[in-house]
């Protein structure tokens, strides 16, 4: 696709891509609640001001396209595949300047969102999917397909069990070819991995990946990448215990980057992991808008994992002084599933995420991993040892 192209003809691809909303008048005048598709087809309900400021935010998108073609055209149509410093350490001063500046431009142009006709190629270049493909023959993922046809694990039937409950209504995901596809890469992926097998959650993941991929090997490396790279360790395995991990350091951040809500949901003793969980498992899949949730990708496969802790904390931090004014843990959910599901503005979202919480770097997020690490291990031993007594009782 890219490679016989016109920049032109992208640009004008792009701009299809991305149709101006307009709503009825009799919906403008009454302010009902309307219907629409966005990008990637899902339905979505909203209001006036919603498809307000889903219309800014796509012109905003338009913008960045013809930003990121006047840099192909003037740098070269892969300048961001340029090597890093840290990958180049012999490279003359001169050269290092320019992978600095052509880091720098890209992190912000990332943090500005992708133009969706070319987050197929920079997430599977920037993320190592493709250096990952390239590592085996090239016929692997067809041969795998094939090899796994027609067998049964519990993870094939738990897969089957999830197909039709994933993005239920979808025009392609929920239909006999969308299912197929989506089984394909994750049955595929569960015998890639035995470790990690299937886990809920995985299904939103792989079925946006594919939609936004177009193919299913594709769709497949970038699961790949996500698992066994971008992510950490150990959160989707059987015991979920790296997700545990995360919820535990998702708690201290909350404390530390917002001590008067923390304190406040202590006191309701609100469990942040009830709504976080989901968040950490479907990477923001199932609780923001498609198109939020992917400028939340588009920063996830270039900066890595502490992404999702920037983003998680902002959730709290865009409404908290109307958190603070709850007295039931039920006003808690009810605010944060209400805020997500109208978050159609990701700049307002990374805005927050990357400004207002502040600096998170990677290695402080590994450290507080390590911390807690070993009382969740300890947790998830002593309710193993419970289950077997009870299984011993039974007997």
């Amino acid at each position: 696709m890219y490679g016989t192209q016109s920049k032109r003809d992208l640009a004008l691809e792009l701009r299809s891509q991305i149709p101006i909303l307009r709503p009825s008048i009799h919906a403008r005048r009454a302010h009902l609640t309307v219907k629409f598709q966005d990008l990637y087809g899902f339905t979505v309900e909203g209001n006036v001001d919603d498809v307000n400021v889903l219309n800014e935010v796509r012109e905003k998108v338009r913008h960045q396209g013809r930003v990121w073609w006047a840099l192909e055209a003037s740098k070269g149509a892969n300048w961001y595949l340029q090597p890093s410093i840290s990958e180049s350490q012999s490279l003359k001063a001169s050269l290092k300047l320019s992978a600095l500046a052509n880091a720098v431009t890209l992190k912000r142009l990332i943090r500005k969102g992708i133009p969706p006709v070319l987050r197929p190629k920079v997430w599977f270049s920037l993320s190592g999917a493709a250096k990952k493909k390239s590592t085996v023959p090239e016929s692997y993922y067809n041969d795998l397909t094939k090899a796994v046809e027609g067998k049964v694990t519990p993870a094939t039937r738990q897969i089957d069990h999830d197909l039709p409950r994933t993005f239920p209504s979808h025009p392609w995901l929920d239909t006999p070819e969308g299912h197929a596809a989506l089984r394909r890469v994750l049955v595929g992926y569960s015998f890639r991995d035995s470790d990690v097998g299937y886990c809920q959650g995985l299904n939103y993941v792989a079925a946006l990946l594919l939609l936004v991929m177009k193919t299913e090997e594709d769709a497949f490396w970038m699961l790949a990448v996500l698992l066994e790279n971008v992510l950490v360790n150990d959160c989707y395995t059987t015991n979920l215990s790296g997700c545990h991990v995360e919820q535990r350091v998702f708690k201290d951040l909350l404390s530390k980057k917002c001590p008067r809500i923390a304190a406040h949901l202590e006191a309701l003793d609100f469990d942040v992991s009830l709504v976080a969980t989901e968040w950490f498992l479907c990477l923001f899949s199932k609780s923001l808008p498609s198109e939020t949730t992917l400028r939340v990708w588009d920063v996830l496969f270039y900066e890595g994992a502490k992404v999702l802790f920037h983003v998680a904390l902002a959730m709290f931090k865009m409404k908290e002084e109307e958190l603070l004014l709850t007295h039931h843990v039920g006003d808690v959910i009810n605010i944060l599933q209400r805020t997500t599901h109208h978050l159609f503005d990701p700049d307002e979202l990374l805005t927050v995420a990357f400004d207002k919480i502040g600096s998170m770097t990677t290695n402080t997020i590994f450290k507080q991993r390590k911390k807690q690490e070993p009382a969740v291990m300890a947790e998830l031993d002593q309710r193993l040892r419970r289950l077997n007594s009870i299984k011993l009782d039974d007997k």
